[in-house]
């Protein structure tokens, strides 16, 4: 049975939340992202997004506080989650991975952290923010598959995949919501 959920999952620095955010407003549904939720549970404990990530692969309640709040919405309906596992915990969601060269991703990260900030990460060069990527990845492909069995780097299980680097964010936006509708009507 298919939901009005979409999940979006995706490479570190892919555009997860601002594609979230926007096709989340274009369907008027409700956005939530897990990474907002983890750079917070990092904030408060006065750490980097990387630090709570390795943190994460010995104190595992920090993953399953996400996954407990993840797994408490796959019964809403006119919802779009950004998370990397949230397609796990809801497979009969639109599932969407947004995918991106590490290299470009730490271009763009670290031009956000200079422009706006972005809580619990920083970097004090490309190459700095390339390096925490690489390290938050390896981290998380550990803990999911010790956790769950899963291999993060799997895209079979995904709807649609898009290489985010060759499309601007509204087309990304765009494909998702047509596919979203082609794949509820089917």
């Amino acid at each position: 049975m298919r939901t009005k959920i979409i999940t979006i999952a995706g490479s570190l620095g892919s555009g997860k939340s601002s594609t979230g955010k926007l096709v989340a407003s274009t369907l008027e549904y409700r956005h939530f992202s897990s990474g907002d939720l983890f750079r917070s549970i990092a904030a408060e404990r006065g750490v980097s997004i990387t630090e709570i990530n390795q943190q994460a692969e010995l104190e595992h309640e920090i993953d399953h506080a996400v996954d407990k709040k993840l797994q408490d919405m796959a019964n809403e309906s006119d919802l779009l989650i950004d998370s990397r596992m949230a397609y796990h915990w809801m497979p009969n969601s639109f599932k969407v991975y947004l995918s991106l060269d590490p290299h470009i991703a730490a271009e763009r990260i670290y031009k956000q952290i200079q422009e706006s900030g972005r809580v619990s990460e920083s970097g004090d060069s490309v190459d700095a923010v390339y390096n925490n990527i690489i390290d938050r990845r390896t981290s998380e492909q550990k803990r999911y598959m010790n956790l769950y069995n899963v291999d993060a780097l799997d895209l079979t299980p995904f709807d649609l995949v898009i290489d985010t680097s060759k499309y601007p964010l509204v087309e990304v936006a765009q494909m998702i919501t047509n596919s979203y509708k082609n794949w509820l009507e089917a």
